[in-house]
Order: C-alpha cells, then structure tokens, then sequence
C-alpha cells in the first residue's frame, strides 16, 4: 500500500511526497522511496521516525499495524495533521484512540477506500431496508494468503452497513464460521466467509437469499492501486476539515 500511496502521489497534481515511513529493522529503511513504487528516483528515502515524518506533511496515510496506528493518531494530534487510517484489524480500543484525537483533527477511518466499495455499502443498506427478514444476507469475501485477519475489515463493514439497513446491531445478529452440525440458519443472521489464496487483493459479495430469487452485490479488486487512490482523496479532503471521526461517506458527500 505503501508503495501505491507514493504512485497516486505521483500522479495528483499539487501533491508531495513529505515523508515514508516503516518499521524499526525494516530491510526497506534508507531505501528511496520512488525506486521502490518503480518510479524514478525521488531522493526521499524510507525512514523509522514516525512523529517527524508526520509532522513533516499536512496530511498523515496510515496502513499498517493496529498498535503502528494507534501511536501515530496520537501523534499527529499532537501535531495538528490530518490523518487517515486504512488499517484494518483494530480492536475496540484501537478505535478509541482514533476517536480520541479526532476531537483536536480531522480523522478519516475506513475499512476499505475504494470508491466502488463506498458505493457497495450504501447500494447492501439500501437492500438490506428494503428487504425483509425472508431474504438471509450472506457476505462472501476473498483476499491473498498473506492477510492476518479475517473477515476482513471491508467485510465486517458490509455487515454493519446491511444490519443498520435492519435496524440491527451487528455482533448481535453475526455468525462468524460454521462447522460440524450447525442446525437450520436462524432467522435474521448475517453470515461472513472468509476465503484466502493466492495474490487476490479484494473481492466481496453480498448474497440476499430469498425463496426463489438471489440478488448478489459484488465488488472485486483488481489492484491496491484503487485503495490508494480513495485514501489520497480522503486525505485531500481533509486537510482543512474541524476535528471530527470521518468515513468514506463523508468524503464522497453520501450523508450530506
């Protein structure tokens, strides 16, 4: 993502490249940061020190660890920089933090910064209020092999946006995984599938099930590159923005 984040840079207009970031004892650290998106080089080479490199831009993109996240929100609110969080993962407490700095900046927080995305959750609420509870909701998702959590992030999104559709609370009405003799699917659950292969960046399908007929919403990732071109918009809006916790909805004008 790292690496994408700098090509959409690249490509916008009155936009720079301020600062890279990775881990302490990366073998990437001192390395330029263009060469590795397979641009010409930059002159700007990967480095560990997150609080400077945050305060080096007006706006922070942050994809990494839960904990890496949780650090550098605190961080740019105490530097007054814009930040945006693609990090998936996060636990309860994480998001805490994330809340807590944007009541002194902007933070955008989203599960998946693809457009399409957006756009899929708002069509998966759309349906899930208008169909009723005889249509079982089903979500279907697929990434490469190397992806530490499941379902993921823009799965569990998907969840949430088809139980507000409900009028449901997610984690009351989630089944997670099935195995064994499981009985009949109870009424008004939402079920997740996590699958992972190959180098699949993203694809999510959202199955409403009903007697008869079958409406499935699907959206699927053909590179990071989408990813990052949502999250360089997201961190060009906000830049300028009051303090505020913002989604992708906001970005895109969807809730005004």
């Amino acid at each position: 993502m790292g690496r994408a984040l700098i090509r959409a840079l690249s490509e916008t207009e009155g936009t720079v490249l301020s600062a890279a970031i990775e881990y302490d004892g990366s073998p990437l650290l001192g390395q330029d940061a263009a060469i590795l998106a397979g641009l010409p080089a930059g002159g700007l080479m990967i480095g560990k020190d997150g609080a400077a490199g945050i305060a080096a831009g007006d706006a922070a993109v942050e994809f990494s660890t839960p904990a890496a996240t949780v650090r550098h929100a605190e961080i740019a609110a105490e530097k007054g920089v814009a930040y945006v969080a693609g990090t998936t993962g996060m636990a309860a407490c994480d998001e805490d933090v994330l809340r807590k700095a944007a009541e002194r900046i902007p933070v955008v927080y989203a599960a998946n910064y693809s457009i399409g995305m957006v756009l899929l959750a708002d069509l998966v609420w759309r349906a899930a209020a208008r169909l009723g509870p005889e249509f079982d909701i089903e979500i279907v998702e697929m990434h490469h092999r190397h992806k530490v959590d499941a379902p993921s992030g823009s799965a569990l999104a998907l969840g949430r946006a088809a139980a507000e559709g409900r009028g449901v609370k997610l984690d009351d009405v989630a089944v997670r995984g099935r195995d064994g003799v499981t009985g009949a699917r109870e009424k008004g659950t939402i079920g997740f599938a996590a699958l992972r292969g190959g180098d699949v960046p993203g694809d999510h399908t959202v199955i409403f099930a009903g007697d008869g007929e079958r409406l499935e919403l699907t959206h699927r990732a053909s590179g990071r590159d989408i990813f990052a071109r949502g999250a360089l918009r997201a961190a060009l809006w906000a830049i300028g923005k009051p303090p505020g916790l913002y989604t992708m909805r906001d970005v895109l004008g969807l809730d005004g």
